[in-house]
């Protein structure tokens, strides 16, 4: 079966999804026209701006690909103080992102909980109710995830990394606090309460498989997600996981499967938000353009003050480490013109797929 049949299947199976993945050079082309074509007729030109707050580094977590695992001695640990929050997300509201993104290592304890809780609130106070705010906080308990619900957080991104339980625990230590079933049930109960809710996976993981990523994408259209955020692979010396870079495909490869994983999922979840990750421009320097011109509509502007933005490493080579707010700014909205798309200035851009679900 050629490409041009596979795109023209009303339902892919693993298999389709596998073979457009590997895709490359004219028939990757067909592909990203595909889902251009869904994209511009579903969620049309706008990219919508989330502001992005990475409010601490500090993390009970160990997973053995991430920068700021709890085990790792080196990285320099900060809090930002909560009126430095406050004010990244003041930015945002006067330069009419609409909506930011609190972001920070995983964490549960009751005081960790009570912060936030009382973050959203005042940063509702502050914007007149306003700004939209998605939270990328990990693992809490239903009571958590619905106590910041009421109090202003209607978006929850919380990635899977991979739906493969086997590669799951192969990238994650064997213990209660990384257990695969309780981060589905997460996902399970935020979408209950009631935020769009949003997942993901990293792309060229070791071990990792085509049919593995196929999966993935299923099980993002099976689980009916409101918004996805992927992105490559990069690997980090101060982790587990550095041991085993050998195994990994080329960096380019990683690059551009990842842009088949964004062009699938459109194709699949026609109306759902998807993000240009920040990754991508850690390897290609209009990787986000790209992104944007084959299925991406959301893009997270970094207004984490400077000081703190190169402590909060997942991954190495991060780009923009050193830019202020308002140069992060004006990169983004010039980058979003050179992908022929505009930015929805002053909008929520809340999920279409969740919308319509409502309705």
């Amino acid at each position: 079966m050629t490409i041009q049949d596979i795109l023209q299947k009303e339902e892919l199976d693993t298999k389709d999804i596998a073979t457009l993945l590997q895709t490359e050079g004219d028939e990757q082309k067909l592909l990203f026209a595909k889902a251009q074509e869904v994209q511009l007729e579903y969620v049309g030109r706008k990219v919508f701006y989330r502001g992005l707050v990475e409010f601490s580094n500090v993390c009970a977590k160990n997973c053995f690909y991430c920068g700021i695992r709890k085990d790792n001695k080196e990285v320099v640990r900060y809090h930002l103080e909560d009126k430095q929050v406050l004010e990244a997300a003041r930015f945002a509201y006067e330069n009419n992102y609409a909506s930011i993104v609190l972001q920070a290592g995983e964490r549960s304890d009751d005081f960790f909980v009570d912060r936030v809780d009382r973050l959203l609130k005042d940063i509702k106070v502050l914007s007149n109710g306003e700004l939209g705010i998605t939270v990328s906080l990990g693992e809490q308990s239903d009571q958590t995830y619905q106590r910041w619900f009421d109090s202003g957080a209607h978006r929850y991104l919380l990635r899977i990394e991979s739906s493969n339980k086997v590669l799951y625990n192969q990238i994650h230590p064997d213990n209660d606090a990384h257990d695969f079933e309780n981060r589905v049930r997460c996902l399970h109960s935020l979408k209950k309460i009631g935020y769009q809710t949003g997942t993901g996976v990293m792309v060229g993981l070791p071990w990792q498989t085509y049919d593995d990523l196929a999966r993935d994408l299923l099980f993002m259209r099976d689980f009916d997600i409101d918004m996805c955020g992927m992105g490559p692979y990069i690997e980090h010396h101060q982790t587990p996981l550095f041991q085993n870079r050998a195994q990994l495909w080329p960096i380019e490869t990683r690059f551009s499967v990842t842009l088949n994983m964004i062009a699938v999922l459109r194709i699949l979840m026609k109306d759902i938000n998807i993000a240009a990750a920040t990754a991508l421009q850690a390897i290609d320097p209009m990787g986000r353009e790209k992104a944007l011109r084959i299925g991406a509509n959301v893009i997270m502007p970094n207004v984490t003050p400077t000081l703190h933005r190169k402590d909060y490493l997942l991954y190495e080579n991060k780009p923009c480490a050193d830019e202020g707010a308002e140069d992060c700014s004006n990169c983004l909205s010039m980058r979003i013109e050179l992908a022929d798309r505009e930015v929805g200035y002053g909008e929520w851009g809340d999920s279409k797929h969740f919308m319509n679900r409502k309705d």
